[in-house]
Parts: structure tokens; sequence; C-alpha cells
């Protein structure tokens, strides 16, 4: 109820400014930012989809990399199972020979070594053990190393439990040099005797950090780095900052789901930073390939992307505003302007200013209420005059009805008169004239029944018939129904009369005036028709031009037809009114045109 209450009250602002403001929040900024919200929503779950998917096949690509480096070293190592020099040699060694066969066989060992460390990339030194020696790279100083009881360590004692698989080490310093920080990856195997099981040395690989940084470096950028751990967990490669003595630091859940998972993905923090993880797990070497990105750099192409919508949200509502500012100095003044100016007219005021420079539509509406307001203000003066008018033409209305009422007063006593002289024609003509009288004293109205004005018609012919004779012929056609249609008082007198007088009389011989009516639709059309003298066509055109433009001529003599055609149009409208044709010779057709109205 109240949400409803309040949409009603904002619908309902009195100032237009406010309204266009309000609705255009309404139907512009609030979809555009619902629109953009979803776009960036949208846009946010794309990045990361795609980012994910990404990132998914580079991890791949980059675990089977590492692998392939891997095995490329074990391959490496299975050459001391193939070289027969090498079997003799450490074989030899093992028997303790002779000073002289020692030395070969250790030259034999020391070759195999040089040629093995050429063969592999990135291999930081190559030792095999056997007989209690140690055998090593020339970039080795005997007293950097500390080998005594090699064969109680650790990493021996694993490697010799394979029996000759490969026991790959992660991130450590070389096991026997001292002094050096630099941290190196191993694979060991044991050096068994061709065709049997009889271990003749374990080889042991050092292989640097820089292995894995080139394999690593073309994907590494400011958005992914890397880490490897071993099954355990420990750190073999970071790609930055990383503390080998320490478990990749993600939490104890997250670690156990990357230990106990060969392949997946989370969100987490680490460093301080939301990160995106994703992992899988070398079949290979059993390590832990993970990939962290700052969750912010994932999705900074997004987050541009909305700082873009919010821009624009922002920048719509400042156009907002400032189409308000421009819609209250270029429309809403003007408009309230009016309104005041309308509200002096209607409490007639007429002194007012529209004046206004402008060339739009509020320059034309301004020229337009000036032109009303003096038009209205000149229509009152004139209406006011035309009172004035109205009640000295009543006046003087009643003083000339006294003139018809005597008239016809004193022609009936003449008729009587006649009548008593045994002049029965002239009495007749003059009762006829009299009946005239009578009719125009008691036709006060403006609008009367076609019917009454014909009885004014008859009588007027019945007058003029006896005045011309056989001369003067009258008929009348008229439609069902026509007779109670209202027509204009007094309009088919002069009709007939400029019918008799400008075309009948003028003529040698009988006439014919015909009086018809017709109705067309929602229109009464009636027709007064003569055979006498006609118009040439200058004449017709001048009496048109006439009606046309409601003038008088300086003569009198169709002074009638312009007075019938003015009041028509007063009282029924510009559309409606009389259409003349007219031949030399061959007589004149008047047609006026009303609409079919019962008389009241």
């Amino acid at each position: 109820m109240k949400s409803s209450l309040w949409l009603r009250k904002l619908f309902y602002m009195r100032h237009l400014n406010t309204q266009i403001f309000v609705l255009m929040i309404l139907t512009v900024t609030i979809p555009l930012l619902i629109i953009s919200a979803i776009i960036y929503s949208a846009s946010l779950q794309t990045v990361k989809s795609e980012y994910t998917s990404s990132s998914d096949l580079i991890l791949n690509n980059l675990s089977f990399n590492i692998d392939q480096y891997l095995q490329s070293i074990e391959k490496g190592t299975l050459y001391a199972h193939m070289d027969g020099q090498l079997q003799n040699a450490l074989e030899k060694w093992i028997d303790h020979p002779d000073d002289d066969q020692k030395l070969a066989s250790q030259y034999v060992i020391q070759h195999f070594i040089a040629t093995l460390e050429m063969t592999i990339k990135n291999v930081d030194s190559v030792q095999i053990y056997t007989g209690h020696e140690l055998f090593y790279s020339a970039n080795f100083n005997r007293s950097d190393l500390h080998y005594e009881n090699f064969e109680q360590e650790d990493w021996y004692l694993k490697t010799l439990d394979k029996k000759g698989g490969i026991v790959i080490f992660g991130t450590h310093t070389p096991f026997h040099k001292v002094d050096t920080k630099e941290k190196v990856i191993s694979i060991a195997r044991v050096i068994n005797k061709t065709g049997g099981k009889q271990p003749l040395g374990v080889m042991l690989v050092d292989i640097r950090l820089d292995s894995l940084r080139e394999i690593l470096s073309l994907s590494e950028n400011t958005k992914r780095n890397f880490v490897i751990t071993d099954p355990g967990g420990a750190i073999i490669y970071a790609s930055k900052n990383p503390d080998f003595s320490k478990p990749l630091q993600i939490g104890k859940p997250k670690l156990g789901q990357v230990l106990g998972q060969q392949t997946g993905s989370f969100y987490g923090n680490y460093e301080g930073k939301d990160s995106y993880f994703n992992f899988v797990t070398s079949p290979y070497s059993g390590w832990k390939v993970i990939q962290y990105t700052d969750e912010k750099e994932m999705t900074k192409d997004s987050a541009m992307l909305g700082r873009i919508i919010l821009f624009l949200a922002v920048g719509s509502i400042g156009m907002a505003i400032l189409f308000l500012l421009i819609m209250r100095a270029r429309v809403t003044k003007p408009i309230i302007f009016l309104k005041r100016q309308v509200e002096k007219v209607g409490m007639g005021n007429f002194d007012v200013d529209f004046g206004s420079k402008r060339q739009d539509e509020f320059g034309v509406l301004y020229q337009g209420l000036r032109k009303m307001t003096q038009e209205l203000q000149d229509y009152i003066e004139r209406s006011s005059k035309a009172k004035v008018q109205q009640k000295v033409a009543r006046l003087g209305a009643l003083k000339s009805q006294i003139n018809p009422h005597f008239l016809a007063n004193a022609l009936e006593s003449v008729q009587m008169k006649a009548i008593l002289n045994d002049q029965r024609e002239i009495g007749e003509m003059i009762g006829t004239l009299g009946q005239l009288f009578r009719i125009h004293t008691r036709m006060s109205k403006d609008i009367v029944s076609l019917e009454q004005e014909l009885q004014h018609i008859r009588l007027y012919i019945q007058v003029q018939q006896m005045r011309f004779g056989e001369k003067i012929r009258y008929a009348e056609q008229l439609a069902p129904q026509t007779n109670a249609l209202q027509v204009v008082h007094f309009s088919l007198q002069p009709l007939v009369e400029n019918a008799i007088i400008h075309g009948l009389e003028k003529q040698v011989g009988p006439g014919l005036l015909e009086v018809c009516t017709e109705l067309t639709g929602s229109q009464l059309l009636i027709t007064v028709r003569d055979n006498g003298a006609g118009m040439t066509p200058e004449e017709l055109a001048a009496l048109r031009q006439r009606l046309a433009d409601l003038t008088d001529a300086d003569d009198d003599n169709h002074i009638g037809l312009v007075n019938v055609q003015e009041r028509i149009h007063l009282y029924f409208g510009a559309q409606y009114g009389m259409a003349i044709d007219s031949t030399l010779g061959a007589g004149t057709t008047v047609t006026i045109r009303l609409p079919a109205v019962p008389s009241p």
C-alpha cells in the first residue's frame, strides 16, 4: 500500500522537469545499472571460466614437459646398464684389482661420467658410488666433498631398495657437498650387472633448478605462479620466495586436498592474497604441479569493465542532472512563464508579455498566444459592442413591429372595402399581401421548418402571379420527410425574388420556377431553378466571387444572396451554403446545402 502511494506521488509531481528527471532515472539509469551488473557478472564468470580452462591446459602441458625432462635423464642413466666397459670397470674396482688395473678402471668410470654430463641438459653433477668409493664430476674439488659412511645414508638405502628402479629426490643441497647453498634435484638408481641383479654401484645425478625454471619460464608471468611439491608436500620449486624447509603454506585442509587428489582446483589465501589454485599430479614423478594466481589479477580485465560500467552509470546520472538543468532553463521555465501569463489572461488581464526571440516551437507558441490574446481582446471588445447594438436593435425591432401590424390591419380594411365594392380580384390580391405581413410578423425565430418557409414562398408566388398572370408558373418537387427539416428563416424568398426579377421577368413568354428538395446522406439539398434569362460567364464568376468573399457590390442587385450565404455560415458553418450555376438564355439554378436536422 505504501509503495503504491509512493508511486502515485512520484508520477503526480508538480514540475515537469522533476518528472522527466525521475522518469529518466527509472527508464534509463536503473535499467542501465541492472544491465551493466548482469554484463559484469557474466563477463566475470566468462573470464574465470576461460582462465580456469587455459590454466588446466597450461598445467597439463607443464607437467608433461617436466615428466619428459625427467624421463630423458632416466634414459641417460640407462647407458650405465648398456656400457660394457663401465660394467667391467665397476666389477674390477669392486674385486680390488692391482693398482694398474685400478687406475684403468678409474679412467673408464670418469670418462663415462663426463660423457653423461654432456648428454643431459642442466646437469649439476654426476656421481657413481661403488666399493666404498665416490667417483664425481671434474668440477668438484675433493676438499668440498664429505662422503664417509655414505652407505648408511637414507637416500642411498632408498636407492638400493629400488634394485635398479629410478628414485627422484626433491630440492635439497647436494648430499656430500659442503659449504654450498645452491639447491639441486637428484635422480638415483642402482647400476646392476648386465643380465643379472648383482649391484655394481649407485649412480646419482644432480640437476640444477634452472631446468625447471626454463620449463616454467614461458608460462610464468605476473598473473601465473607455480609451485612444485613432492608427494609429501615439500616444496621442490617455487616461482618466488621459496622456503624449502616448510611445506606449501595454504592451510592444512587445502594442503590435504592437494595431497589427497590427483587433480583439482580451489580458491584460497596464499601470502595474504585471495588466490585461485589448480593442480595436477605427475604420473611419472608423483610431483604436484600447482598453479596459483591472485584473484584480482585474474579478474583485472573484468574489474576494468566494472569500472567502465560504473563510470557509465555515474555519467548517466550526471547526464540526467545536466539534462534536468537544460530542461529547466529551456523548457520548464518558459512553460511556467506561459502558465502564469495564461492565468492572467484567464482572470481578464490582457496586459501580458508574450514577447520572445526564440525560433523554435516555443517561439511559435509565444507568437500564437500573443496573437490569440490580441484576437480574444478584440473579440471581447466587439462582443461588448455587439451586445449594446443588439439591445438597440431589439428596441428598434419592437418599434418596427408596429408597422407590419398596422399595414396588415390596414390591408384587411382595404380588402373588405374592395369586396363590398365588388372588386374581388383586387380584394384577393390585397388579402394575400396581408397574409404575407401576418406570417412575417408571427415568425420571429431565425430557424424554422422548410414547410413554414414554403408557406411564405407560396403566398409570395401568388402575389407575383396576380401581377404577371400566366407568365410565371410555380412547381414543387419535395423529397419525403424534408418538410420538417430546419432551414434559415427568410432564406428562400431572396432566391425566388431574384429568379423572378432577374430571370423570368426579363424573358418573353411564360417561365417556370421550381423548388426541389433532396436528401443525400446527412445533408439536405434545396434547389431553386428557373428557365429565365440566365447570366453570362463573367456575371456568374463575379457573383460566385461575391458569395465566396461575402462582400456586397456597390449596387443592390444580389445583396439578398450574400446575406443568405452569410446567415447560413453563421448558423451551420462554412461547409454549408449556396452554389450557383447559370447559362445565358437557359436559366439559373441555386442549390442550398444544409444539415438534415429536424426543426425544433
